[in-house]
């Protein structure tokens, strides 16, 4: 009998998912939407996604432009912006508001790099939860005479296997990031 893995390899897809918008919710030097993803305004009382109560638009390589479809948010944006963990100062102009981001610092590309392997260790450490939930549920399994010992066996290599793969993505998501990070 083969044992059904298919929640568990949804849990780490879900997992991988969680990882790239992690990803990309980090700075990488260049003006990237995705950043301000986390950020949310205090709209008719209730907290809303900033792309929800605007337009974010990258008119080159270092800006992004904000334009609220209600110019009364303009301040509520701006404090938002100021209060998260950007780094970066935004500028009104009545209007629309700029973000303009700074090269980044060697420092800064390393505390960024140390930043994404704590994303990627937590993404790996999930990961072995779920494949440590897989393996009880087979013991489980064989417990009730579901299985048989080499059909536990079996299954227990093929979530090794299956965990395998997934800490291969990690690690190669991981170096690309890396890479995109140090580049200058």
């Amino acid at each position: 009998m083969n044992v059904d893995f298919k929640e568990f390899k949804r849990k780490m897809d879900r997992t991988m998912e969680h990882l790239g918008e992690e990803f990309n919710s980090v700075r990488a030097g260049r003006a990237n939407p995705k950043v301000l993803d986390r950020i949310t305004v205090s709209y008719y009382g209730s907290e809303t996604p900033l792309n929800g109560v605007a337009s974010i638009s990258s008119p080159d390589a270092r800006t992004l432009v904000i334009q609220p479809w209600d110019t009364k948010l303009l301040k509520d944006i701006q404090k938002a912006i100021q209060v998260s963990d950007l780094g970066i100062n935004p500028q009104n102009d009545g209007r629309v508001i700029r973000l303009v981001f700074p090269q980044l610092t060697e420092e800064r590309r390393r505390d960024l790099t140390k930043q994404v392997r704590k994303y990627a260790e937590d993404a790996k450490v999930a990961m072995r939860n779920i494949r440590r939930d897989g393996m009880d549920y087979v013991k489980k399994l064989k417990k009730n005479g579901e299985v048989t010992e080499d059909d536990q066996k079996k299954a227990e290599k093929d979530l090794q296997d299956l965990l395998d793969q997934y800490i291969k993505k990690v690690d190669s998501e991981l170096a690309a990031k890396e890479k995109e990070l140090m580049a200058i």
